[in-house]
């Protein structure tokens, strides 16, 4: 099974990142790996780099660990197999709340309960067939953040055979995290990327880090900034490419207004949600959304 956001990082945005250390530092540090399923990065220009980016990469372990949707043994496993758990880690409902209100702001576009409805499809695509009207209505019921009882002893869901997600906005959070676990050990300048881009501070040239979408080649200078990009047939459902994996919560179809669509926030988890809510939102109902935000559109998706 293709998962929902595993291409976006790659094709959404690639860094052009400096070789050289500048003003006196070490040479920067980079360090490459996996996070989530998708290529991930930190970049680090410290005398003590490689000690920092390891504790920085066991920390990306331990929040995977919380957030997989393909660990089972995942806190988040453990809540879409049983419909509750007891004792969650504070950055589960740290998350949770964030993204329930992420789905208020967007008007109910960003809904992480999607992933029935996801399943959905996955399943009848492999079998070679399309999911029916009716199965497409019964599999909505389920879906809702009012659905979902949060609370800091326990989480559950309020009915049978709901699940979640974190695809459209785990990467960020988690790049938030890292940089935020960096600051507090004393970094003043990092780049971490998860899948999806947080910038802290400046690059080793003193300049802001550079970041360049692959579509628009646009380079952009950020400096204590995140950016998340999605791609609505990025990853797709079908063997033609036409079937994208993000969903439209409310028609119960795969949706989409642009071809990829990039946020750029000073929280890359809130860049990484409303990039994910944009994507199947047209520049109307985008423009309603408030915040500090810039959001940069790719070409529209032709349907």
């Amino acid at each position: 099974m293709i998962t929902r956001r595993r291409m976006l990082s790659i094709l959404g945005g690639m860094t052009a990142l400096p070789l050289m250390g500048a003003n006196g530092f070490a040479s920067p540090q980079k360090w490459q790996g996996i996070a989530l399923g998708a290529e991930a990065s930190i970049v680090l220009d410290h005398p003590d780099a490689d000690r920092l980016i390891e504790m920085a990469r066991l920390e990306m372990i331990r929040l995977e660990n919380i957030f997989s949707l393909y660990k089972g043994n995942s806190q988040l496993s453990q809540l879409n197999r049983t419909g509750q758990l007891s004792a969650p880690a504070l950055e589960l409902v740290e998350l949770l709340h964030l993204s329930a209100r992420l789905h208020r702001e967007t008007g109910g576009i960003f809904d992480p309960t999607i992933q029935p409805l996801w399943d959905l499809y996955a399943q009848e695509y492999a079998a070679g067939s399309t999911p029916s009207k009716a199965d497409i209505a019964a599999t909505q019921a389920k879906i809702g953040m009012n659905k979902v009882v949060i609370g800091s002893d326990q989480i559950r869901f309020a009915v049978p055979g709901m699940g979640l997600t974190f695809n459209g906005i785990a990467q960020g959070f988690i790049a938030d995290k890292v940089t935020h676990f960096l600051r507090q050990e004393g970094i003043q300048n990092v780049l971490v990327n998860t899948g999806e881009i947080a910038a802290m501070g400046h690059a080793p040239n003193g300049q802001p880090w550079p970041v360049t979408l692959q579509e628009t080649q646009e380079t952009l200078g950020l400096a204590d900034q995140a950016i998340a990009t999605s791609a609505p047939r990025g990853t797709h459902f079908d063997p033609a490419g036409e079937i994208g994996h993000i969903l439209h919560p409310e028609l119960g179809q795969p949706g989409g207004q642009w071809r990829s669509l990039s946020v750029v926030d000073a929280s890359a988890a809130r860049a990484d949600g409303l990039s994910t809510a944009f994507c199947l939102m047209d520049s109307e109902q985008i423009d309603t959304v408030e915040g500090a935000h810039k959001v940069l559109f790719g070409a529209a998706l032709q349907s």
